[in-house]
This record gives C-alpha cells, sequence and structure tokens, in this order.
C-alpha cells in the first residue's frame, strides 16, 4: 500500500511542478547529482508538506483560530488597502484574510513553488488529490491517506501568489498598508533587525505590521535569539510605534491520522510604522562573483582543501572495478603517496561505509 502511494506521489507531484518546465532540462541526472544546488539545511521542497493538508483539508479548527487572531488585530471595516503576507507557506491565511477583510489587492509570497503553485490552484477553484503520509500514524491504512485538498471558495482577481523571497521581496518601497508574517521572523537566518527594516521599507506611511507565530529563534549567535520582550525592542527601533502583543494557546499540525499533535503558545505582534527605518544593506545570500557569473571565483583556501578532497574521492571511485579489495586500493593510495597503506584502508572503509549507507537511503517520495 505504501509502495504504491509513494509512486502515484510521486507523479501528482511532477505534474503539480508541471509549471516549473523541469522536462527541458537535457543534462543527465547524474550530472545534477553531481551539482545540484544545496538549499538552507533546514528547507525543503517538502519540509512543509503538512501544511498543505492542514491548511487544505483537516477542518478548520486551527486556520480559523489563526485567522482569528489576526483579524482581532485589525479594523474589519473600512478598505484595508493592500496586503502582503510575507512567508505564506500553503496560502490559507492569506486566503482566509482575503475573504474576511475588504481590501484592493492581497498578495501571498513564499519561496517555496510547491506550496505556492498548489495553492494558487486550490484558490481558483480547483479540486487536488495528495497523499498524507502522518508522522504516526492512528492505523494501517492511516500510512497513507488519499486526501482531498480544496477551498471553500474560488478567490477573485484580487488576489495574487508571488513566488520570492521573503528577505528580498520583489515590491517597491511603500507597496501595501498591511504586512503579516505567519510563522517567519524566528526562522528566518538573519536577525530581527534587519527584518523589521524589510518589513518597514514596504509599508506606506502608518501602515501596519502583524507578526504571527512562535518566536523561537534559532540562530547560531545567542544574542540574536530573542525573547518577546527584546523582539518588541527591537521592532520599536525599526521605525514602529504603537506596538502590541498577545499570547494565545491554540492547536497546531493536529491530522486526524496521526498520533502527534501540538498545543502551542503563539504571539501576536501589532505594530504601526512611525518612521522610515534607518537603511540598512539588503540580505545578500550569495557573492556576486556567484550570481553575475562574470567575476574570478576566488581560489579561498577552503575551496582548494575541497577540490584535494574531490580529487581523493574521485581516486577512490576510479579503483572500484570489482576486482579490488580495500586492502589492494589502500595499497594504491600509498604508492601515489596519498597515505600509508594502513591508514588509508581505514579511510577507504569509512569512505565506503558511508556510500554504502547512502546508497541504502529511498530515494524519497
Amino acid at each position: 500500500m505504501l509502495r504504491q502511494a509513494y509512486r502515484s506521489h510521486a507523479g501528482n507531484l511532477q505534474e503539480l511542478l508541471t509549471p516549473l518546465e523541469l522536462g527541458r532540462l537535457q543534462a543527465t541526472h547524474e550530472s545534477y547529482l553531481a551539482l545540484r544546488t544545496r538549499l538552507p539545511s533546514d528547507q525543503a521542497l517538502n519540509t512543509y508538506y503538512a501544511n498543505i493538508h492542514r491548511d487544505w483539508e483537516w477542518g478548520n479548527d486551527e486556520n480559523e483560530r489563526s485567522a482569528n487572531l489576526v483579524t482581532d488585530t485589525i479594523n474589519a471595516s473600512g478598505n484595508h488597502g493592500t496586503i502582503l503576507v510575507l512567508g505564506a507557506g500553503a496560502g490559507r491565511l492569506a486566503y482566509d484574510l482575503h475573504t474576511r477583510l475588504n481590501s484592493e489587492l492581497t498578495v501571498a509570497l513564499d519561496f517555496n513553488p510547491m506550496l505556492l503553485l498548489l495553492a494558487q490552484r486550490l484558490m481558483r477553484g480547483a479540486t487536488i488529490k495528495l497523499h498524507e503520509f502522518p508522522i504516526a500514524p492512528v492505523t494501517i491504512e492511516d500510512c497513507a491517506r488519499l486526501g482531498t485538498l480544496a477551498a471553500p471558495a474560488p478567490v477573485g482577481d484580487r488576489f495574487e501568489c508571488v513566488l520570492g523571497d521573503a528577505l528580498r521581496p520583489p515590491f517597491s518601497a511603500g507597496s501595501f498598508n498591511i504586512v503579516i508574517t505567519p510563522w517567519l521572523v524566528d526562522i528566518l537566518p538573519t536577525d530581527l533587525g534587519r527584518t523589521a527594516a524589510e518589513v518597514n521599507r514596504l509599508l506606506k506611511p502608518d501602515g501596519q505590521w502583524i507578526c504571527f507565530g512562535s518566536l523561537s529563534f534559532a540562530h547560531d549567535r545567542k544574542s540574536k535569539c530573542y525573547s518577546l520582550e527584546e523582539s518588541l525592542a527591537v521592532i520599536a527601533q525599526s521605525g514602529f510605534k504603537s506596538l502590541d502583543s498577545r499570547q494565545d494557546e491554540i492547536p497546531y499540525m493536529r491530522s486526524p491520522y496521526s498520533r502527534h499533535a501540538r498545543q502551542e503558545k503563539v504571539v501576536t505582534i501589532t505594530a504601526t510604522k512611525n518612521e522610515n527605518a534607518a537603511r540598512r544593506q539588503r540580505h545578500t545570500a550569495l557573492p556576486d562573483w556567484l550570481v553575475t557569473g562574470n567575476d574570478p571565483v576566488p581560489q579561498s583556501q577552503s575551496f582548494q582543501v575541497q577540490a584535494l578532497s574531490t580529487r581523493i574521492h574521485a581516486f577512490i571511485m576510479s579503483m572500484i572495478d570489482g576486482k579490488r579489495s580495500l586492502r589492494d586500493m589502500a595499497l594504491l593510495m600509498e604508492q601515489q603517496r596519498l597515505m600509508p597503506q594502513e591508514e588509508a584502508q581505514q579511510a577507504i572503509r569509512s569512505f565506503l561505509i558511508k556510500m554504502h549507507e547512502d546508497s541504502q537511503k529511498p530515494a524519497g517520495h
């Protein structure tokens, strides 16, 4: 059952990602494996896959609680101008806010193409069937549940999905009356002050920022893992006034088919843009020589070490001919003056154990 579900799921995801035109790629699979782009260690195409079923299948309890907490901070009457949901994920919160509020335009931005393409289709009225694979299934049938995803009703033409990076949102300064950052600021690899300055840039004068989520910072530098009180101070220093915050417990990721569920104490912070934030250097994920491709690639020490490691790995792989033993390969390593035979045999063993274990892992679904 599970194998069949994985195969079906792979086909469904491939169809969903058709707009990316991945079928036009001409290089071999092996070439892309060797040169593949690495996402941040905590992000992948399926990182927030369960959110899809939470947003569009499990029921409305968690979705309504979240939408209520956000809309409670917004005056429900009147024209709300333009609204941006930065880091919209699978899109349900953005959808609920759009259907509740009278806005000229609602924009949902996320950098995960699977989540955004699916949200766009659902909000246009499509019904999509996708498997859910619960972490701790209640019954054997719950190991792979084929769910039916659908929005309560299609959105109109005043809703747009934008594929983009929340660290460098592709919008002009002063584009929005309201910016909402749900479950976002504490997972970004940048300082809260930089995020606050970017939100400030996006807002019109007297625009409103609603920061919603867990506030569970995980920066390597502990000084950047802000408490609620410190977060409010950082936001106030970034051109905002009239700060207010509240904490509420809500259900979180409660699949009806899983034994795992959480109760989360979320924070809702509201702030009004008082003045333009001090200009900060925009987030730069990669150096120009990588982005433009025009400048020389620097010959850094780390690159030189990696180059030597890669040559040694390639040499080890080249010795695998179905005839040589570990001892034979270690002798060749010694003859090439790469490593004494005794050390080489253990090093090669460790390397091939890793290769063997990787080869046994499933390719994913």
